[in-house]
């Protein structure tokens, strides 16, 4: 795309939404599977991905520092012939990682980002972390108002994620330095058609400001 061209798509996008006051921490995917030599998903070898475990864990930090709530969603599957994949399974027949009980240590978290106790954790099957969960729901509970989104892959899980929450009327704020893909350029670019069209997307230190913070 030619500077032209790419001005010319962002005239009328990447407006923004801005933080609100009751933000919580929204844990996309953080598993093994994208950060492992072993696994066909490791996404390593796109610098910024593998170096987004590191921020994940200052955000972790920053929200138990500051009270804010913590939600960890993950992929699991129960069903032996992964129908509970629907047609996501056609689409990427790499989610057999993720079927509970696999034996594979792949669908465990990141070593090191694992929920604390009392931390909620939302199990999902679909891309979006609120699609046939009850996620919206837990957030509305506890009058939360703003997602501070971090995880993998940025093209994929997060987008999804990030739509939904504005759809659902929460503020999403996508830490960039904090997601993963295994392409740098298909990264690069959602970063920036997510801040186009979705999300926020914010800074580490922004985003670990407002978790210390807490709730006023």
């Amino acid at each position: 795309m030619t500077q032209k061209a790419h001005r010319d798509y962002q005239d009328g996008f990447a407006g923004r939404i801005g933080w609100g006051k009751r933000p919580a921490l929204l844990l996309v995917d953080v598993c093994n599977a994208y950060w492992n030599d072993a696994s066909p998903l490791d996404t390593k070898s796109n610098p910024a991905s593998a170096a987004a475990p590191a921020s994940i864990a200052k955000l972790v930090s920053a929200a138990r520092q500051g009270k804010t709530p913590l939600i960890w969603t993950r992929v699991e599957y129960t069903k032996p012939d992964m129908s509970d994949a629907g047609l996501f399974y056609s689409k990427v027949p790499l989610l057999k990682l993720f079927q509970v009980g696999c034996g594979n240590g792949l669908e465990s978290w990141y070593p090191g980002l694992e929920p604390a106790a009392g931390e909620v954790v939302v199990p999902k099957r679909y891309p979006s972390a609120f699609f046939g969960t009850d996620l919206a729901a837990q957030l509305h509970s506890c009058n939360v108002d703003t997602v501070i989104i971090c995880g993998v892959s940025t093209s994929g899980c997060v987008r999804a994620t990030a739509l939904d929450a504005m759809c659902h009327q929460f503020r999403p704020m996508v830490v960039g330095e904090a997601c993963g893909d295994l392409s740098p350029a298909v990264h690069k670019a959602n970063l920036s058609d997510i801040n186009a069209k979705m999300a926020d997307v914010v800074s580490e230190d922004e985003a670990i400001q407002k978790l210390q913070a807490g709730w006023d």
